[in-house]
């Protein structure tokens, strides 16, 4: 008798109860640590089991698992301080381009405190958005890393993505911009109008891009020959009163010794300048102020400030996009930072 060699009939989906009995351990366990429960599970039955997911080839049922969740719609937004102008405006164009795609984003604080941003990401992991982006600078050193590291993995572990905005301290995807490059290219661009002697004021708070922009604003510097550079460099209060109250203490002989003041952020230069003014200097004709940034407010600020421009729509319609697609080759993105020279930083002789 001849006939069609007969087909070996489909292999079926691997299941959950599959995993579990594969792992020994009950389908509930196994749910908890693949599906991200809030409820703990203990370090040796979650290897145990995602080994059992490794071997038998488990992919979770994403769309199953979002309406599960109820919060497929939700990108969790985690910035440092929404009262930050910088940080607003981030959050606004996050939450632009999410609404674009019909999706709602929710935000949470830290409050620049890694042991708080690692309690966040915990609690965002019991209530699995589809997202989790980390918008702002890494710490310098944090004892929590490594835990928040781990936390994220489980996260991505169980379907969800993980994206980074301007921290390359994490191994996630990333956008980023370039803090060294931007402020290099500032420092140059004074200097060819003058600017040598310049007070840099940088972060109190150990945050890797603020130690980035230091850097490369002090690089551009010595590039241009101001071989002292560094000695001026000051890290006051991370905020608009840290550089006010500095510039505040300042001598009468520091400040006519200076020329400029270069602050890491528009914040921290808009207090210089109130500073400043309230010391009786006037902005520019008696010393220039510059920034980084290029916050939306200071289209209302007298003179215009000098800053570095970052184009955070960019940053942010790229950071949405990675927090949605289905695409797992992805390359870290860079978004350009350049200076933008205004009234505050007029040539000098």
């Amino acid at each position: 008798m001849t006939g069609t060699p007969s087909e070996s009939p489909p292999r079926r989906p691997v299941t959950l109860d599959d995993v579990a009995r594969h792992a020994g351990v009950s389908q509930p366990t196994a749910s908890r640590v693949l599906n991200g429960s809030a409820r703990k599970v203990a370090e040796s039955y979650r290897e145990r089991v995602l080994q059992a997911a490794r071997e038998l080839g488990y992919t979770p049922n994403l769309p199953a698992q979002a309406m599960a969740r109820g919060t497929s719609r939700t990108i969790a937004l985690v910035i440092s301080l929404i009262s930050d102008p910088y940080f607003s405006a981030m959050a606004a164009e996050i939450m632009k381009q999410a609404e674009a795609l019909g999706l709602h984003v929710s935000i949470a604080v830290t409050e620049r405190q890694a042991d708080r941003e690692l309690d966040l990401v915990r609690e965002l992991r019991g209530q699995q958005p589809r997202a989790i982006i980390l918008a702002g600078t890494g710490y310098v050193d944090p004892p929590s890393e490594q835990q928040l590291i781990d936390e994220l993995n489980r996260y991505q572990e169980t379907g969800g993505r993980v994206v980074l905005i301007s921290r390359s301290d994490l191994p996630f995807e990333t956008v980023d911009f370039d803090n060294h490059e931007g402020s290099r290219q500032l420092a140059r661009e004074l200097a060819a109008l003058g600017y040598r002697r310049c007070l840099v004021l940088g972060s109190a708070t150990p945050l890797l891009s603020m130690g980035q922009r230091v850097d490369g604003f002090v690089t551009g510097l010595v590039e241009s020959g101001v071989a002292d550079a560094a000695t001026r460099v000051h890290r006051p209060g991370f905020s608009w009163a840290g550089a006010r109250e500095f510039v505040l203490g300042l001598s009468d002989d520091e400040l006519r010794d200076l020329q400029l003041v270069f602050a890491v952020t528009d914040d921290m230069a808009l207090g210089a300048l109130a500073g400043l003014r309230e010391r009786g200097l006037r902005i520019p004709e008696d010393i220039g102020v510059a920034g980084f940034d290029d916050i939306t407010t200071l289209r209302d600020v007298v003179p215009k400030l000098t800053t570095v421009h970052v184009a955070l729509n960019a940053v942010a319609q790229e950071a949405v996009y990675r927090a949605t697609t289905t695409d797992t080759v992805l390359t870290r993105r860079t978004v350009p930072a350049y200076p933008v020279l205004r009234a505050s930083t007029p040539p000098i002789g």
